[in-house]
């Protein structure tokens, strides 16, 4: 899911593989707002969905970030996601639904595609994708070719990611 405001043909792209159950991913939000902060236009800062085994709603999740993104608001649903991380392990898709219609989304319309998985396929291209560039776990970045895993320790992944995009930028730029 890349952001839905337009993106300079030069942008340094920063993947990030992210799963809306990962608390891991809830503190990486911190590092995402601040590098987007940063760079503007200039980072392209795209979610990738890695939706794990062990969080039974992360796929529904992943669907439904999809939803919100077709219908406008893809950036704001996850960030209302990850801040209920807790709450989607108990309630599940009924939560996921409730926040769409918090958001002002068509609540009707996240509950019809989480039923006939219209989104399954966009879901299942990016896991197939993180697993065969060696993502085991979220959030996992990836910026200039450089996998960074953000599931072990948040601790100074910001700083590396900003090293990279100022290397990439500056090379583009000269």
């Amino acid at each position: 899911m890349s952001d839905s405001s337009p993106v300079r043909a030069d942008a340094v792209v920063l993947d990030v593989w992210c799963e809306l159950q990962c608390p891991d991913c809830r503190t990486a939000l911190d590092d995402v707002r601040a590098l987007r902060a940063r760079y503007g236009d200039r980072l392209d800062v795209r979610l990738r969905h890695f939706p794990l085994e062990r969080h039974k709603h992360a796929f529904a999740a992943a669907q439904a970030v999809e939803e919100a993104l077709a219908q406008g608001d893809g950036w704001p649903y996850v960030e209302a996601v990850l801040a209920r991380v807790d709450e989607l392990g108990a309630a599940g898709e009924p939560l996921l639904v409730e926040v769409a219609r918090e958001l002002g989304l068509d609540a009707e319309e996240f509950d019809t595609a989480l039923i006939d998985g219209r989104h399954i396929l966009i879901v299942d291209a990016d896991q197939a994708e993180g697993k065969a560039i060696g993502v085991t776990g979220t959030p996992t970045y990836v910026i200039g070719g450089e996998r960074l895993d953000g599931g072990k320790s948040q601790e100074g992944l910001r700083a590396r990611i900003e090293e990279i995009a100022d290397r990439l930028l500056a090379e583009r730029e000269g």
